[in-house]
């Protein structure tokens, strides 16, 4: 049985919870990522940061620039999610998938013993969709438009 632990990304981008929004959203922008992870200094998994959650925090433009609140005034620990479920490594694909679909989240912390392993998105998800579409073409007889009889 496949697991998260075979398409999860490990390679992760992260924060700590006292950065500025305005460092998480050039984090998320430089990285073209739409979930950070937050880090506390040992290195535990504390919350996450969506873009949906900078979108919200980001002051609206049509207000006066004296009254609006600016990225570099705002930290991450105070929009972060806290409040987040998390899965470990062995977890199967198909429940973290109907996880997501269900909850309509996009992405499942990978957590053990409080440390933040990896990260799996609805984007590794439909990796595993082409993959698997590939793979069933693949199996198919090819249709050549010949007719075989002669």
């Amino acid at each position: 049985m496949l697991n998260l632990n075979s398409i999860m990304t490990t390679d992760l981008v992260t924060a700590q919870p006292d950065a500025t929004l305005a460092e998480a959203r050039t984090l998320m922008q430089e990285h073209r990522i739409r979930h950070l992870p937050i880090v506390d200094g040992d290195g535990d998994f504390i919350g996450l940061l969506t873009q949906t959650d900078v979108l919200a925090a980001t002051d609206s433009f049509l207000r006066s620039e004296e009254q609006r609140l600016h990225a570099s005034d705002i930290r991450v620990e105070d929009v972060m999610i806290t409040r987040i479920v998390t899965v470990g490594p062995g977890a199967g694909l198909r429940k973290a998938a109907l996880f997501l679909e269900e909850h309509k989240v996009g992405c499942l912390p990978v957590v053990e013993d409080g440390r933040l392993l990896g990260i799996v998105t609805d984007t590794d998800f439909v990796g595993v969709a082409i993959n698997l579409l590939e793979t069933l073409e693949e199996s198919e007889p090819v249709e050549n438009g010949f007719d075989d009889e002669e």
